[in-house]
């Protein structure tokens, strides 16, 4: 009898933290964004006694550094125990030097990466997969998922996969767009699991552990007449890893009735056109494949999961017998180099190829740059020219070097069963917290699939957030933000005149605003180019004062709960009576620490979000035109790049904007913030003149009020 499917909403680092408890041991763990919430679950777990694959429970060892925990996880191996560990970007480099030791001591582990772009001309702590490149050397055989589900469903296969061939590990996916995109999924049960683990190949490493019971030495130092020849002794062990990953990738696909492969091709049978690439892209990559197919195009990809050892005769295996041009897409950049990782290897591997496709590459997302169908269809579009472009960029516009091939129109996706959702709001408002309750009311009471993604800025408390949910009937692939919403909330009234929050809102969308403002006040507040959006796409508008309830409530500025309930009242995305419900359960799971008081004031919130209005669009505004800009004396750098930047808009600049202010090398000019003041809080302290002490404080804890 078939097991029944069982469906959890989470994102990638439990999913892979979930896999990972089961083999593990010893967890060596220092914390680092955006891997930092795997070792937290494995902690949080082993504290409340879950049990791995053999019935113990983890041992947790928090280091000092990630040097540390590479060091504890290279020692904890030699002993004998499973040992995993979980790291990102320079976290990842750090742990380079144990890694080449690790490996060419053929001890069996696991390095689950959430793959994060690395400093260079500025500190990025976003996803691409420069860390992960910086590592292909060491010896580690390097794995790839590309979806919050397939983590789920691929996370064992590495774990068995260095039990079987003694080489290690990285388990790798995408930072921030995988890691932490909540997404509903099936769950890999521990019992699905357990008929694939091999005795003896644990045996076989735990006889090779360091006891004085069977001493040996480990460590030594060779001299040139040995070293060479001693270093080609373990290419075996390699040469065996492509059959031993395809092995396991066919269980899983009896698991879990997906297909999964080293390569996996998806597309047109009789492709001419493919696209090579690996990790989170994968997924607007199918939607983007469907689109182009449905126009009569012959066009496909191939999807890499194990990246190294790099097995050229599985990527012959996997292309079409019909590919005449491919272009290899990397998310990391290597300056100098006669192309990127990936593409290289491409190259290398079809060399000699019958088939003789024409081959080009070129570099996306880096940094976390939204990749959408859009910037796929314009690779495709660049294979079909007599000479396509090689070494190009994608989704930036590359003004000095001429890099970018042309931007394309963005295309909704997902059909007609599709919602999209975005939220503006405040760090530490509650947005997030709310919408990732939401997410999972609507994925753990329904049968739909549903997928949240949140953006904010660094500046944390008081900074951007924008939310991005997504509910529908079918498996949604749309690993990109939210482009053309059904509806938008903005929980900042000021974000009406800094932000364009109407960009992409759909025709006969929603519109949900938080504001202090009502009737003739309201209508004076708005933008005329907001008014002009609402007018021309027959926009919905309601309104509600949430901040003036959260305090008659006693909430203070948490907004989220009453903003929340009136998104479900408004879209009925769900019954409204299981929406009331649920949002009272997540509530009490939340908040009953902090005593019945806490609880009740957002019982209080979720009834209270009723009291929203609907504006009345005047169908002459849709002629209106926009205000004069007012005129200040900003200097050139200001209004070029830091209002763009700060206006949500610095995917609009394009590269010249930073050669001409003389940024190349990451230089910044200073007192910018002095043009920063954002106006976004509800409430404005007011100096006391009879009170002050002139102690200056005030400046130091908030420059924008003092």
């Amino acid at each position: 009898m078939a097991k029944e499917k069982k469906f959890i909403t989470c994102d990638g680092n439990t999913a892979a933290a979930h896999v990972s408890y089961m083999f593990t041991e010893v967890a060596a763990i220092y914390p680092i964004t955006p891997s930092s919430p795997m070792a937290e679950h494995v902690d949080e777990w082993a504290a409340k006694g879950r049990k791995n694959l053999f019935g113990q429970r983890v041992s947790i060892q928090e280091m000092e550094s990630e040097a540390g925990a590479a060091g504890a996880l290279h020692g904890s191996l030699q002993a004998g125990a499973l040992t995993s560990t979980y790291t990102a970007s320079q976290g990842l480099l750090l742990m380079i030097p144990n890694m080449y030791k690790v490996a060419g001591e053929l001890l069996p582990c696991v390095f689950n990466v959430s793959a994060r772009t690395l400093a260079s001309h500025s500190l990025c702590i976003f996803g691409d997969h420069q860390d992960v490149m910086a590592c292909r050397q060491t010896g580690f055989a390097m794995f790839c998922s590309g979806s919050v589900q397939e983590v789920m469903d691929l996370s064992a296969v590495p774990h068995l996969a260095t039990l079987e061939t003694s080489v290690p590990f990285i388990n790798f996916f995408d930072g921030f767009r995988t890691s932490h995109e909540y997404h509903k999924i099936e769950e890999m049960d521990m019992e699905d699991i357990r008929p694939l683990v091999n005795p003896e190949y644990i045996k076989r490493f735990r006889d090779r552990a360091l006891t004085p019971e069977r001493p040996v030495t480990r460590g030594t130092a060779e001299n040139p007449e040995t070293f060479f020849t001693h270093r080609e002794a373990c290419n075996e062990y390699y040469d065996r890893i492509p059959e031993v990953v395809e092995k396991y990738l066919g269980e899983m696909t009896k698991i879990t009735g997906r297909e999964y492969h080293l390569f996996n091709y998806y597309g047109a049978e009789d492709a001419e056109n493919v696209i090579i690439l690996m990790g989170s892209a994968t997924e607007p990559a199918r939607e983007a494949i469907d689109y182009l197919n449905k126009q009569g195009k012959k066009v496909g990809m191939v999807a890499v999961h194990l990246y190294r050892p790099f097995s050229v005769d599985f990527l012959k295996k996997a292309l079409p017998a019909t590919v005449k041009r491919i272009a290899v897409l990397d998310r990391t950049k290597e300056p100098g180099a006669e192309g990127e990782p990936l593409y290289l290897d491409v190259k290398s591997a079809l060399y000699d190829d019958e088939r003789k496709p024409l081959i080009v590459g070129g570099r996306y997302g880096l940094g976390s740059s939204d990749t959408t169908p859009a910037k796929i269809v314009a690779v495709f579009k660049n294979l079909e020219l007599p000479q396509p472009k090689n070494h190009f960029t994608v989704g930036i516009v590359d003004d000095v070097t001429f890099t970018s091939l042309p931007e394309e129109e963005e295309i909704p996706m997902g059909g007609d069963d599709l919602f999209e959702a975005k939220f503006y709001g405040l760090g530490a408002d509650g947005t997030v917290g709310a919408n990732k309750n939401s997410v999972q009311i609507i994925g753990n009471n329904t049968d739909k699939y549903c997928q949240a993604y949140f953006s904010y800025d660094s500046k944390k408390s008081g900074g951007f957030t924008c939310s991005h949910l997504r509910f529908g009937d079918s498996p949604i692939h749309s690993a990109y933000q939210v482009n053309t919403p059904n509806f938008v909330a903005c929980h900042v009234q000021a974000y009406l005149h800094m932000y364009d929050v109407t960009r992409g809102l759909r025709k006969n969308g929603f519109f949900l605003l938080n504001t202090i403002f009502d009737g003739e006040e309201l209508v004076n507040f708005i933008p005329n180019k907001v008014k002009r959006c609402f007018a021309q796409n027959n926009i919905t508008v309601y309104y509600i004062n949430a901040t003036k309830i959260a305090q008659e409530i006693g909430l203070g500025n948490r907004t989220n709960t009453i903003l929340q309930s009136a998104f479900f009242r408004i879209t009925e995305v769900i019954p409204l009576d299981l929406a009331v419900e649920q949002m009272k359960a997540f509530i009490v799971k939340s908040y009953s620490k902090k005593g019945q008081d806490v609880v009740d004031k957002n019982f209080a919130a979720v009834d209270r979000g009723g009291e929203y209005k609907q504006l009345t669009v005047d169908p002459a505004w849709a002629n209106l035109a926009d205000e004069e800009a007012k005129e200040d004396n900003a200097p050139a750098f200001v209004k070029e790049l830091v209002r763009p930047i700060n206006g949500q808009a610095g995917d609009l600049l394009k590269v010249s904007d930073f050669v001409k202010h003389n940024t190349v090398d990451g230089t910044w000019e200073n007192g910018t913030s002095a043009f920063e003041k954002r106006g976004v809080e509800a409430f404005v302290p007011v100096w006391n003149v009879e009170n002050c002490i002139q102690c200056n404080k005030c400046s130091f804890v908030c420059p924008h009020a003092a």
